[in-house]
């Protein structure tokens, strides 16, 4: 039987929190059952196999990161949206690095198109560059440099990467003033 209290949504929080603390890869199903004081077999009363746990922290994380990007853009636009997004993008990778990895997860499809999280987190972009006026296939190759610029800013800075002395915040701030000016200015697909 298992122990009284212990729910699959009470144990992927708790994974999403050893994420944080002990990184994604840390988070194991032993790990877990430890933490909650019972042994492996009551968890696998509520979640199937890690594979399971791990996707559910990857889907908490997508909801988490999109309702603070759409919270943060909400009645704003062009380099003020942009910007507010970035910043939200950017403190949630810092403040919950497990998690956020989390949300790098390939999660099998019929997994990821239930989950509103991935959903808004593939919407809100697209929004955001609608309003600099791009279309396909443009939209989606500005998409892709948004992110890999966001995520590869926020790797980096979460480990420690950025050892010169000048102002990390100051660095961020030019790259999301330069991404605005890139969008301002995007040359046609025909250009390409």
């Amino acid at each position: 039987m298992a122990r009284a209290g212990l729910t699959a949504e009470r144990i992927t929080e708790a994974a999403a929190d050893m994420a944080d603390t002990a990184g994604f890869t840390g988070v194991t199903v032993s790990a877990l059952a430890r933490h909650f004081g019972v042994k492996d077999a009551s968890l696998y009363s509520h979640v199937r196999n890690l594979a399971e746990l791990r996707a559910r922290v990857a889907v908490l994380a997508a909801g988490e990161l999109s309702d603070r990007i759409g919270s943060a853009i909400a009645g704003r636009a062009g380099r003020e949206a942009l910007m507010a997004f970035a910043d939200a993008y950017r403190s949630y990778a810092l403040e919950h690095p497990g998690r956020y990895a989390a949300t790098q997860l390939q999660l099998d499809p019929e997994i990821a198109s239930g989950s509103s999280g991935h959903r808004r987190c593939m919407e809100l972009p697209y929004s955001l560059l609608r309003g600099y006026g791009l279309a396909e296939p443009d939209i989606t190759d500005a998409v892709r440099l948004l992110r890999s610029t966001f995520h590869g800013y926020a790797h980096i800075e979460g480990s420690g990467g950025f050892g010169h002395p000048r102002d990390v915040r100051a660095s961020w701030e030019r790259a999301v003033h330069a991404l605005h000016t890139a969008l301002e200015n995007w040359p046609g697909s025909e250009d390409a």
